[in-house]
Order: structure tokens, then C-alpha cells, then sequence
């Protein structure tokens, strides 16, 4: 594990040396979080709820802003895999005496650690100069921390899966254009699943989408130890399945490569 940790912490590093470049996702942090929160206000005030989906406005606020900060930090995986294939770069990294999944995981690790935190710095401050605190205690921040590591890696191993496509397509950006899509519907990034119709929620919400964004904001923002269980629970079994499902695919594909001679 010693060397894996070694390169997460390079890409942190690596990562940090081009802070301008993730800098200028503030930027635009800024304006989408904007814009949500005179939708929102406009939505409170004309329906005269104090919640909705069982959120007050400040709750809807910071919300939108761990969704969009999840969002946002996710580095290109599948571009990489794309090039490392079509280039042959992969041919070199499978000499080296790392798994190949592995390497891309701690890689996008350290890249998101930098991107995440950089983005919750920013939705922080602008969110407490929109509306301010909500209650926050150590539990909700406890299962916060746990819950997002374990959305990052599922995340990856989604992202991961659509860039092993690039042995077949070897150009998955529309793939990852619809992956993206989905994610901020179904995923729960622009509307908590809580509002959605009652027939569609219990679907919704077993999928792996909901694992990443909608429950590590709902528990940030709404904290149950109930819905903190069964939120590890599906995010364990999804990653879990989609590793089998990587490892099965990434084995077919270093069969192509040998067969094809590079």
C-alpha cells in the first residue's frame, strides 16, 4: 500500500502546482451557487413552505453546494485511460510493478483531494455569506467524512469503466458526456431525489448515482444515523459490484492488447 499512497500524495502535489487551473472552478462555483439560490428563493417564497423535500432554503443552499463541490472536483480519468490507449502509454504502465486500476484510482485520489477541498473552501464562504450556518454537529461531520471517500471511489470505478470502452471505441467522451448527464439527474445534483415523484425514489435512490452525490449531501446536511447505515451499505455492495465488473472488463481488454500486438 506504501507505493500507492506515494502516489496519491505525487498527484496531490502535482495537482497543487497548477492551483490556477482549479482555482478557476471557484469561479464558476460561484456563479451556479448564485443562481440556485435566487431559484430557490424564488421557489420558497411562491410556494410558502419552510421545507421542501424536508430541506429549509439554507439546507437546500448548502445541499447544492457538497453536490456541486463533488461535482467538480472529478478529475478526467477516462480522458487519460483514452490517451494511455490510443497512444500506447498503457504499455508502459503495465511493465511497471503497479496494478494499472489501482495506479489510476490513488492517482484520481490525490487529484480530487486538492479539487474537493479547494472547491468546499469556496462553497463554505459563499455559501455562509448567502445563508449563513445551519446546524452542523461532530456526528453529521464524522459520517460526512466517511461516506466521501467512499462516493470518490465508486465515482472512479464509473468513470474507470467508461474510459476501458476506449479498447473498443478508443473515444469515450461520449460516453463520458452521457455518464455526466446522468449523474446530475439521476444522481441527485441539481434536485434532492427527496422531490422527485414518490413511485421513483426508492429506485433512484438504490442506484450507485445517488450513493455519490445525494447521500453524502443529504447526510451533511440532514444527519441520521439510519440513513447513514443504509447509505454505506449501498455504497459498500456498489463498489463491490462495479470492481467486479472493472476487473472483468480490464481482463478482456489486456487480452485485446497482446492479440493486437499493442
Amino acid at each position: 500500500m506504501t507505493k500507492y499512497i506515494w502516489i496519491c500524495l505525487t498527484a496531490a502535489r502535482s495537482n497543487l502546482a497548477y492551483i490556477g487551473e482549479v482555482a478557476s472552478r471557484g469561479i464558476f462555483l460561484f456563479v451556479i451557487l448564485y443562481i440556485f439560490l435566487q431559484l430557490w428563493r424564488v421557489t420558497y417564497a411562491e410556494t410558502n413552505a419552510e421545507q421542501l423535500g424536508g430541506l429549509t432554503l439554507s439546507q437546500m443552499i448548502w445541499y447544492l453546494g457538497i453536490t456541486e463541490s463533488i461535482v467538480l472536483s472529478n478529475p478526467p480519468i477516462a480522458q487519460e485511460v483514452d490517451h494511455d490507449v490510443r497512444t500506447g502509454a498503457l504499455a508502459v504502465q503495465l511493465i511497471r510493478p503497479v496494478s494499472y486500476p489501482l495506479y489510476r484510482l490513488w492517482t484520481a485520489l490525490g487529484d480530487r483531494i486538492v479539487r474537493f477541498s479547494l472547491n468546499i473552501t469556496v462553497t463554505v464562504g459563499l455559501v455562509l455569506l448567502f445563508v449563513g450556518l445551519i446546524p452542523i454537529s461532530f456526528t453529521s461531520l464524522l459520517l460526512f467524512l466517511i461516506a466521501l471517500p467512499l462516493a470518490f471511489v465508486l465515482d472512479f470505478l464509473g468513470v474507470f469503466l467508461v474510459g476501458l470502452a476506449a479498447f473498443w471505441l478508443e473515444n469515450t467522451s461520449g460516453l463520458m458526456l452521457i455518464y455526466g448527464r446522468i449523474m446530475m439527474i439521476l444522481g441527485g445534483m441539481l434536485l434532492p431525489l427527496d422531490l422527485l415523484p414518490d413511485e421513483w425514489q426508492p429506485l433512484l435512490k438504490a442506484l450507485p448515482f445517488a450513493s455519490i452525490l445525494y447521500g453524502p449531501a443529504r447526510l451533511f446536511v440532514n444527519p441520521d444515523l439510519a440513513f447513514a447505515s443504509e447509505l454505506f451499505l449501498k455504497q459498500g455492495i456498489a463498489i463491490g459490484v462495479l470492481s467486479f465488473f472493472v476487473a472483468c472488463v480490464y481482463s478482456t481488454a489486456v487480452k485485446r492488447i497482446h492479440a493486437n500486438g499493442g
